[in-house]
């Protein structure tokens, strides 16, 4: 009667122990991570009884968690990847419409200020066309100080994040630190701890969201590291992140793991989870994007200023700068960040910007070997170099130049230049009388009166580049002393073209060159002029000669004293919006004001779209893989109904066997 008992409460306690857990896993059915778990039965030792071995029951071997290690990593996996992918297309959407939309960008404020240059140089003496014209560029020069204040701003809401991020991936890593000790410790005693392990695995997964992790296992316990191996738990022990100012870059906040006796900039290993998405978005958008809006400000301030230089203002004297100096003093010591490690005393640079129309959207990493030895490496790994600080005149490295400023500087001391990266913050204008506008030219052209041919010259302009900013070169005085000259033409030569000669006040010749009748044909002239330090400056202008002049015809050129009806430089003006001004090689290439916004423009907003198509597709990829777990893992409230039920009636089975063993007892007594 003993041994039937001992089978019916072996089955009660194993239906029991059954029905606890279907009750646990109802219980859990919405708990985050949590895996279904089910009872392991097995069967009590057998009895020997005459020649046959009898069954004395059923054990509870185990209660077992149901999970699929390799469906977990995966989850793992494309949890990082989801964050990486969703932190980027938060960041890049904002972007995007603030540079595409007409009402934000820059490109209906650049055709705005052409539309007015344009009614302005249709009527040069009308002040008000003028006045409105400044307006314009002031409207234009707000835009980009606006987009740039934006791109700003989500650079430190960035650093704002990685800081609150990197504060809760220690929260994480903590926890798992903690739950490995607990975990290591439950299974020395011989123990399955499934809730420690579930709550260990939905931390790494939460810690996925964030940044991007190498799960290691050994001995129950989970070592956590980064991208290329740092680690960041070991054991039972945490190691933290902190998001700190960069290095060099104190505007961009890097990410470093700590030890207990050192530190690690980890920014460039670091990928996945939304950490990896903001310092990808960073990297890959945002910086260029500043830099590409800073070079096409940079090159519309100087394209502009540059060209009212070579010409008139309504009271006959060479135009004024319209825009900021590029190279202001501010500016030049801006484009340039020491490193941290530099040593004691060390100086900085100065980044002057030599010709605006070569620079790139780079930024560079300025290296010194010596006190005055360097080479420069561009961020797309291209290596410039060596180079002399102190020479004269300074390397051109891609349109910009560089010196030393403050103290010395020694070997192993780094720079970050960034030549255009704030070009868009400090364009600004600085011209507020609209008659300093130079829209005439320097130059007019005089008809000879005894000419019997149907020559003619048009497209005069100065080929010498007056230096607006400084006036250090080429000036009013000497354009005026180069004045008048005579272009005298010949007769035929044999090849069939004819000739010029250029004639200066005295009569002398100065240049010669040869046309060819019925076409345009341009000319080139230098016209020398003595300095009052006896030096010698060469004037150079040029000219365009069309229709068939006759011999001994000739054109006056002489310095243009009233040019307040003249439009010509204006006309120049206007050429600024489809000629090739960003970007230009020596070999040409390059791309207008207009085209290079519009490349800036395509580029975000392509990346943009790329953003949009991955972050759908790592959702999708995030969806199957929680419901692929999920079909093994996670509870089915149906199935767990059913084993409910089904566990009821084996406790009943169970209790009617030692009603039953308790029956036969009481016979037995009763028939004795």
């Amino acid at each position: 009667m003993a041994s039937l008992i001992n089978i019916g409460m072996s089955g009660l306690n194993a239906s029991q122990g059954a029905l606890a857990t279907v009750g646990n896993n109802i219980a859990n059915a919405n708990t985050s991570g949590y895996s279904r778990q089910q009872i392991v039965q097995g069967s009590a030792a057998s009895q020997q009884a005459g020649g046959v071995f009898i069954g004395t029951g059923t054990t509870l071997a185990d209660v077992r968690r149901v999970y699929n290690a390799y469906l977990d990593a995966q989850l793992q996996t494309t949890t990082s990847l989801n964050g990486d992918a969703q932190a980027y297309l938060d960041q890049i959407g904002s972007i995007d419409k603030l540079l595409s939309d007409k009402s934000t960008g820059v490109s209906a404020a650049l055709g705005s200020f052409f539309a007015s240059l344009q009614t302005a140089a249709g009527a040069p003496g009308d002040i008000s066309a003028r006045q409105l014209l400044l307006t314009h560029a002031q409207t234009l020069s707000n835009r980009f100080n606006s987009i740039s204040t934006q791109l700003n701003q989500q650079n430190e809401g960035i650093n704002s994040q990685l800081d609150t991020l990197t504060s809760m991936v220690n929260q994480h890593t903590a926890t798992i630190a903690s739950l490995n000790q607990q975990i290591a410790h439950a299974t020395t005693a011989g123990n399955t701890p499934n809730n420690l392990l579930d709550a260990r695995n939905e931390a790494v997964r939460t810690l996925n969201e964030l940044v991007g992790v190498t799960v290691q296992e050994h001995d129950n316990v989970f070592d956590i590291s980064l991208g290329t191996g740092q680690s960041l738990v070991l054991g039972g022990t945490a190691s933290t992140l902190s998001a700190v100012p960069g290095k060099v870059d104190k505007s961009q906040y890097s990410i470093q793991v700590n030890y207990a006796q050192s530190s690690m900039d980890v920014s460039s290993v670091i990928s996945g989870g939304k950490i990896g998405g903001l310092l990808r978005y960073r990297d890959e958008v945002l910086a260029p994007a500043m830099n590409d809006l800073g070079r096409t400000a940079i090159v519309v301030a100087d394209a502009i200023n540059q060209q009212l230089g070579q010409g008139l203002d309504a009271n006959g004297e060479f135009g004024s700068s319209l825009f900021n100096s590029i190279n202001s003093e501010q500016a030049i010591s801006q484009r340039s960040l020491a490193a941290t490690g530099n040593s004691k005393g060390s100086g900085n640079l100065n980044v002057s910007i030599t010709d605006s129309g070569k620079l790139t959207t780079y930024d560079y990493q300025v290296t010194f070997s010596s006190d005055k030895d360097y080479t420069v490496k561009r961020s797309d790994g291209t290596t410039l170099g060596p180079f002399d600080l102190t020479r004269k005149p300074a390397a051109v490295i891609d349109g910009f130049s560089l010196d030393l400023k403050g103290g010395p500087v020694a070997s192993g001391d780094t720079f970050k230049v960034s030549p255009t990266r704030n070009g868009a913050s400090t364009i600004g204008v600085q011209m507020t009388d609209a008659s300093k506008l130079a829209f005439a030219g320097p130059l007019v052209a005089g008809k000879g009166g005894s000419n019997t041919g149907t020559g003619a010259i048009s497209g005069l302009n100065l080929s010498s580049a007056l230096d607006i900013y400084s006036g250090s070169n080429l000036g009013q005085a000497q354009v005026e002393a180069a004045m008048p000259v005579r272009v005298v033409f010949d007769g035929a030569n044999a090849d069939g073209t004819h000739g010029y000669r250029v004639l200066n006040e005295k009569g002398e010749n100065i240049s010669s060159g040869t046309y060819v009748p019925g076409q345009d044909n341009e000319i080139k002239v230098k016209v020398p002029v003595t300095n009052a330090d006896g030096t010698t400056t060469d004037v150079a202008f040029g000219a365009t000669i069309s229709g068939s002049p006759a011999k001994g015809d000739s054109f006056d050129i002489k310095f243009n004293k009233d040019g307040k009806a003249d439009n010509s430089n204006a006309n120049q003006l206007l050429e600024l919006q489809t000629k090739k001004t960003v970007g230009v090689s020596d070999g040409g290439g390059g791309s207008s004001l207009a085209a290079s916004y519009s490349q800036l423009v395509s580029k975000v907003g392509g990346k943009a779209s790329q953003a949009a198509v991955d972050g759908t597709a790592n959702s999708a990829a995030l969806a199957y893989a929680k419901e692929v777990r999920g079909s093994v893992s996670q509870v089915n409230l149906d199935e767990e109904a059913s084993n409910l039920v089904k566990f009821q009636q084996y406790y009943t089975a169970s209790s009617q066997i030692i009603k039953a063993a308790q029956e036969t007892f009481s016979t037995l007594i009763n028939s004795l």
